[in-house]
């Protein structure tokens, strides 16, 4: 019988004893950063603690954010629902079926301010999964920090802003790749003068994987994105030293262990060398910040209370991989929205690897491991290879237009699935280990009231603001998107006269149209 082959789940070949690896000279916080971006990591200031929280309506939203900052979260993170996503309001037809169901559903600043009550926005940071329409929600968030007197220079949090990953992954896009990416370098524009401490994009990787590539498809196809995003920010004069200070990364982790710390590993040495190329020569400029959320994906609906094992296994991954920032999902979130339970238990996970495990105790605990070292160097020559692949095409857009990295996700969920179902790929209590299906008492079900309420909110503020000052503020936005005038001043304008975020979507929509 011949010697058993093992893989990663990107098909990297996993030898049975490593023996050798290259002598470690790097230190952390030293360019390239393969071993973290501060010389003492977790000694000094250890991750934020983040839990992604948003559904339903803004009151009820603002009631879990009180109690996730009682329980100890660092940051908040904020779900919308899909309306908002793509830029319509609660009681546009389309959002039918879907008001306040995966995330919170914002309509207006009105509903901004009801999210964020009671929370100064000048002591938090505050992380928005928000893509298509970022530029209304930031401009929201915005408004209500210039309402509640905060000084904007200290303001600080992430929009993901990400929107080339939706056209090759996740699907919540609105206007063409061309004008979505001039929304995208005024965001950057106008952040670097108003709110500089804020992050403008989070480069994601994890809805990539979501869809279903493997590691290195997602680290590839990922930095790909971040070189198209410089790209077109120094396109617009951008100084790439200011602005990739406040470009960040979200990236996924699942469970093959050592892949996903080598991953990391690998995204700040290879990111440092992207940028030094395009000429950033300020070590913050090259340094790969990011935020990890544990793998939705690898979350099962059988036997549900195995997930909190899956997630911690994936967190601690991610603490040895360097990250800046943690989301962990709840164990029920197969089935529905965590549970407040759900969302307890994921947030102790945390504060357990924090302040028990002893892994924070010391920078980059695994350098020199001969398979972690093996492993980071074979991760960033496969990816590479995709780099080339997609630079050779003329980037990221053009491979995204040509639906390349669309294919190339396909064709590995695919043989993903096919290995799950031939019982080559063992999934515990899906494929083996099984037994009846061990449900969950409690999930979180949404109202479907919700749309209702909603649709009265917008009635209501429709017939009380000033809707002369509104048609104005909507009118000199229309004439900005048909110049090459930044957009962003303007959107703020309709948001603070109470123009709702289809109505301002709407806007944009006539101009650029609809992809």
């Amino acid at each position: 019988m011949g010697e058993k082959k093992v893989v990663t789940t990107s098909g990297i070949d996993i030898k049975p004893v490593y023996t050798t690896a290259k002598p470690m000279t790097e230190l952390p916080g030293e360019f390239p950063y393969t071993r973290g971006i501060q010389k003492d990591m977790y000694r000094g200031k250890l991750w934020t603690m983040r839990q992604y929280a948003g559904f339903s309506t803004a009151e009820e939203s603002n009631q879990r954010y009180h109690y996730l900052l009682k329980q100890g979260t660092t940051g908040l993170s904020v779900a919308f629902d899909l309306p908002t996503q793509i830029g319509y309001n609660s009681d546009h037809e389309l959002s039918e079926g879907e008001v306040g169901k995966v995330g919170v559903a914002i309509d207006s600043l009105k509903d901004i301010e009801i999210l964020f009550e009671g929370i100064e926005l000048e002591k938090i940071t505050t992380s928005m999964t928000i893509n298509a329409t970022a530029s209304i929600l930031l401009a929201m968030y915005i408004a209500l920090a210039k309402k509640q007197g905060a000084d904007l220079s200290q303001l600080s949090g992430t929009i993901q802003n990400d929107i080339l990953k939706e056209y090759a992954a996740r699907g919540t896009y609105i206007y063409p790749p061309k004008p979505s990416m001039r929304i995208i370098t005024d965001i950057f524009e106008y952040c670097s003068k108003e709110v500089p401490k804020w992050n403008t994009i989070s480069i994601s990787g994890y809805h990539i994987r979501e869809a279903g590539s493997t590691a290195v498809q997602e680290l590839a196809f990922t930095l790909a994105n971040g070189k198209a995003y410089l790209s077109a920010a120094m396109e617009k004069g951008l100084d790439i030293n200011i602005f990739a200070k406040r470009l960040s990364f979200f990236f996924n982790c699942h469970n093959n262990f050592f892949e996903e710390i080598a991953k990391f590993r690998a995204a700040r040495r290879m990111w440092a060398n992207i940028t030094k190329s395009l000429g950033a020569t300020d070590e913050k400029a090259q340094m790969l910040r990011f935020h990890t959320q544990t793998g939705g994906s690898t979350l099962t609906a059988q036997q549900p209370l195995n997930n909190v094992v899956r997630v911690t296994n994936q967190a601690m991954a991610a603490v040895l991989g360097g990250t800046q920032s943690l989301h962990t999902n709840g164990y029920d979130e197969a089935l529905s929205l965590p549970t407040e339970a759900a969302a307890k238990v994921a947030l102790r996970t945390q504060q357990i690897i924090a302040f028990e495990s002893g892994v924070t105790d010391t920078a980059d605990p695994l350098a020199g491991s001969y398979f972690v070292e093996n492993l980071t160097d074979e991760i960033e020559a496969a990816a590479q290879l995709y780099l080339d692949k997609i630079e050779a095409m003329g980037g990221a857009v053009t491979a995204i237009e040509n639906g390349y990295m669309q294919n190339e996700i396909a064709a590995a969920a695919y043989t993903y699935q096919l290995a799950v179902e031939e019982g080559s790929r063992v999934i515990v209590g899906v494929n083996s280990f099984t037994q009846q299906q061990e449900g969950l008492t409690d999930t979180l079900t949404i109202d479907e009231s919700i749309r209702t309420i909603q649709i009265e909110k917008i009635t209501h503020l429709k017939s009380t603001r000033n809707n002369i000052a509104v048609d104005l503020a909507l009118k000199r936005l229309l004439l900005a998107a048909q110049t090459k005038e930044n957009l962003m001043p303007f959107i703020l304008i309709a948001v603070e006269e109470y123009a709702t975020l289809g109505e301002i979507a709407d806007v944009l929509r006539n101009i650029f149209g609809e992809y």
